[in-house]
C-alpha cells in the first residue's frame, strides 16, 4: 500500500514539474483577470500528474489487495478516469463549451456506475443517481478549483479520511486507493502551494472530482451506513459550490459563466491571501469535519444527524462568513478608490 502510494507521489510531482515547461512552450497559461483570483500569469494543466500517478498506482493496489472489485470494475474506472482527464486536457488547450464536456463527463461516470452496480443487489434505479452525484462531484471540484493549493489540500484530506474509512470496515485495497489518490495530489501540491507554479487546470480538477466520487461510492457499495462520514469529509466544498450555485439561480445569473462569487474567491477579494483563505478549509476540515465522521463512524444511529447537523453549520458559516467578507471588499474598494 506504501509503495503504490509512494509511485503516485513521485509520477504526480515529476509530472507537474514537467507540465511548467509544456504550458510556457504550448502558452497555456490563466492571465489575471476581474474574474480571477491570482495577479500573475500561470500555466495550467498541472493536475495531469495526478492522472497519471493514479492511473498507474490504482490499478496495482486493487489487483495486489483484498477486496470485492472485478476486473471489470477496476478497468471501468480506469476508462472513465481517462475520458474525463482527455475531455479536460482539450480544453485546458482549447476551450470547449460545456454541453459537450458535461456529456463526456456523464458517459464516464455511467460506465463506472454501471460496473459498480453489476452483480450486486442493489437495484438499477440507482443508475441515475449515480450519474447524477458523480457529474456534480465533477464539475463542483472544478468549480472550487481557483486559488493556490485549495483543490490539492481538498483532495488529500478527503482521500485519507476515505481511505481510513475503508481500512476501519476491513477494505484494504479500498483504503490503499484513496491513500493513492491522496499522494497523487500532495504530489501536485508540491507545485501548487502559495505562490503556486502550475494550476490543476480542467484536466486535474475534474479527474480529482471523479475519483473522490468512485471512492465514496465504492464506500457505500460495500458499507451503505459509510456514505454518511464520507459526505461529511467533503462538507466544506459541497457547501460552498452548491449554496454558490443555488444563489446565482435565485438571482438570475447564468451558473455556469466564470465568476468570483464562492466564500474562497470572497476571502480572497476582502484582503486576504490565497494561503491564508484555504487555512479557512482546512481549519474546518481538522476541527469540524474530521470529528464529526469519526463520530458517524463509531455511533452509526448518529452518523445521519451528524451529517445533517455539519451541513447546517456549514450553510451557516457560509452566509455569515460570506457577508463579512462582501463588507470588508466593499470597504476596501472604497479606500482604494478614495
Amino acid at each position: 500500500m506504501l509503495g503504490w502510494s509512494l509511485v503516485a507521489l513521485v509520477i504526480a510531482a515529476l509530472a507537474a514539474r514537467g507540465a511548467i515547461a509544456y504550458a510556457h512552450r504550448r502558452g497555456m497559461l490563466d492571465q489575471p483577470g476581474q474574474r480571477r483570483s491570482h495577479t500573475l500569469p500561470t500555466p495550467r494543466g498541472g493536475g495531469i500528474g495526478i492522472v497519471l500517478g493514479c492511473l498507474v498506482a490504482m490499478p496495482g493496489v486493487f489487483l495486489s489487495l483484498p477486496g470485492p472489485w472485478s476486473a471489470w470494475t477496476v478497468a471501468s474506472l480506469a476508462l472513465a478516469l481517462l475520458l474525463v482527464a482527455a475531455i479536460g486536457w482539450w480544453d485546458d488547450h482549447r476551450p470547449l463549451r460545456q454541453w459537450p464536456r458535461l456529456g463526456v463527463q456523464l458517459l464516464a461516470i455511467a460506465l463506472f456506475s454501471v460496473s459498480l452496480l453489476a452483480g450486486t443487489s442493489l437495484a438499477w434505479a440507482w443508475l441515475p443517481l449515480l450519474v447524477l452525484a458523480g457529474g456534480w462531484s465533477i464539475n463542483l471540484h472544478n468549480f472550487m478549483d481557483g486559488i493556490d493549493a485549495l483543490l490539492a489540500q481538498q483532495g488529500v484530506f478527503v482521500a485519507v479520511g476515505l481511505g481510513c474509512l475503508a481500512a476501519s470496515i476491513a477494505q484494504p485495497a479500498l483504503a490503499g486507493a484513496g491513500f493513492v489518490v491522496a499522494a497523487g495530489c500532495l504530489g501536485f501540491w508540491l507545485y501548487n502551494r502559495p505562490p503556486a507554479r502550475i494550476f490543476m487546470g480542467d484536466v486535474g480538477s475534474g479527474s480529482v472530482g471523479l475519483l473522490l466520487f468512485a471512492l465514496v461510492a465504492m464506500l457505500w457499495r460495500v458499507e451503505p451506513g459509510m456514505l454518511w462520514p464520507a459526505l461529511i469529509l467533503g462538507s466544506a466544498f459541497v457547501a460552498d459550490a452548491s449554496l454558490t450555485l443555488l444563489n446565482r439561480f435565485l438571482r438570475g445569473r447564468r451558473w455556469y459563466a466564470p465568476h468570483r462569487e464562492h466564500l474562497y474567491q470572497w476571502l480572497v477579494r476582502s484582503g486576504r491571501t490565497h494561503a491564508r483563505a484555504a487555512a479557512w478549509y482546512l481549519a474546518w476540515n481538522l476541527l469540524v469535519a474530521a470529528p464529526a465522521a469519526v463520530v458517524a463512524r463509531q455511533l452509526p444511529a448518529m452518523a445521519l444527524p451528524a451529517c445533517v447537523a455539519v451541513y447546517t453549520a456549514a450553510g451557516a458559516t457560509w452566509i455569515v462568513t460570506k457577508r463579512r467578507c462582501v463588507r470588508r471588499a466593499s470597504l476596501k474598494d472604497r479606500h482604494v478608490a478614495t
